[in-house]
């Protein structure tokens, strides 16, 4: 049975928190052997709260929100606010006082890192261009790309899944719709990983962000002198009572969709096909009825989803969560995947259970902020899962006992590499 919020949370919980309202909780660290496995360091936080302060490889203190209750609020509240610029100079504050580079912050300062009335705005003008009836209209073209990239895997008898399979489809996907050269994908792939906070990649992010804003704002040129029927075509075109989006909200916006819209949708692929794997009578189970997939889909979202803490926000004015009072001027990070893994909102969290109600994860985000690609990852996740269980029914892991070699970003939850056997 699961269960359905803070009333559920155990007495020890509410018992440990109820006279709890300063800062005064000591501070986790965030090292080199989290990226391994960031649940078991959820599950050891959980046992003293739902909310921690945490020192980041950035050396910066932040608030992580790890409970599923907690978390829903964190992100609906208000309170805790995005803005690039603000949130830019509390870090500096806190760090070194060293800004971040003039390119990174144009490339941040989009939807997803905006608040209304801006982000009202912003997401009106995207939903002119991105509707649901476009994103199902390209179901025929992720199945051919799919069926392209299962043949290409036929005939061998092992291959890494993440280059062979889980990469190149949502890669594709997103530089045909964005109007994106596909042959330039090894260079936005690049600059990406040092962009979406990749431990030990910091030094060259300001030369990833200056090759990115300048390709983007190039590519932008190119769609406002002949734009064609691609999407990032069409946010140049919108227009909204007079309104339009300026050329760098253009730069902005489709960094934004360029990047999430593979990253997520790649790990999504991953990650789902890693735990199955684990789980041989899961994987069988599926095999015999592959229309147990859009259901299987939310539980790998909810079990491993691709994105492990979502984008900063801080406190604009004190905010209270799980009994914590987080003062004015903090940076909180809420932890997706911790959420989606709390006890007190679903049974037996650890357990990858594919037919579990897995309604209220978290994994796309909650409330303004959504995930505006979601129906996106979706629909790529069914089509690929879809193709690849009927295509390779005994596919199982080169080395099962094998350590995975994960991301080190607080970002992105994904694998580098999936060695699996074919046959």
């Amino acid at each position: 049975m699961v269960a359905s919020g803070a009333s559920s949370r155990p007495d020890r919980y509410r018992d440990e928190m109820a006279d709890t309202t300063t800062a005064t909780a000591p501070v986790e660290t965030i090292g080199a052997d989290f990226f391994d496995d960031p649940h078991a360091h959820y599950r050891r936080w959980r046992a003293t709260g739902p909310v921690h302060r945490v020192l980041f490889p950035d050396n910066v203190v932040r608030w992580i929100v790890i409970g599923h209750a907690e978390a829903r609020a964190a992100l609906a509240d208000p309170r805790l606010r995005k803005d690039t610029v603000r949130a830019d100079e509390i870090l500096r504050a806190k760090r070194d006082g060293t800004p971040t580079d003039a390119n990174t912050m144009v490339l941040l300062q989009h939807m997803l890192s905006t608040d209304p009335p801006e982000h009202t705005r912003l997401r009106k003008l995207v939903n002119k261009a991105f509707t649901t009836r476009q994103v199902a209209a390209l179901r025929p073209r992720i199945e051919e790309i799919t069926e392209n990239l299962l043949a290409a895997m036929d005939g061998h008898d092992e291959v890494d899944l993440m280059q062979a399979f889980a990469n190149p489809l949502p890669v594709t996907v997103i530089c045909e719709l964005l109007g994106v050269p596909f042959d330039d994908r090894n260079d936005f792939q690049a600059w990406t990983r040092s962009l979406v906070g990749v431990v030990g990649e910091e030094e060259g992010r300001p030369a990833a962000a200056a090759a990115m804003a300048t390709y983007l704002a190039n590519l932008v040129r190119a769609k406002q002198t002949a734009p064609s029927d691609d999407l990032l075509s069409q946010l140049v075109l919108a227009d909204e009572d007079g309104d339009r989006l300026s050329d760098r909200e253009l730069v902005s916006m489709a960094f934004l969709l360029l990047v999430a819209g593979h990253e997520t949708t790649v790990n999504l692929i991953g990650n789902g096909v890693h735990a199955l794997l684990r789980e041989p009578a899961e994987w069988g189970a599926l095999c015999a009825d592959p229309a147990g997939v859009p259901e299987a889909i939310e539980e790998f979202l909810r079990y491993d989803g691709p994105v492990d803490m979502a984008t900063l926000r801080f406190t604009a004015e004190p905010v209270t969560l799980g009994g914590i009072e987080i003062p004015a001027g903090e940076i909180v990070n809420v932890a997706l995947a911790a959420a989606n893994r709390d006890p007190a909102r679903f049974e037996d969290p650890d357990t990858l259970t594919l037919d579990r109600p897995t309604a209220g994860h978290l994994a796309f985000g909650h409330g303004i902020h959504f995930c505006v690609g979601a129906p996106l990852a979706r629909l790529e996740a069914e089509i690929a899962f879809t193709a690849l269980l009927r295509r390779f029914p005994d596919l199982r892991l080169a080395e099962p006992a094998a350590t995975m070699n994960w991301q080190t970003s607080t970002l992105i939850r994904g694998l580098l590499d999936l060695p699996v056997r074919l046959h």
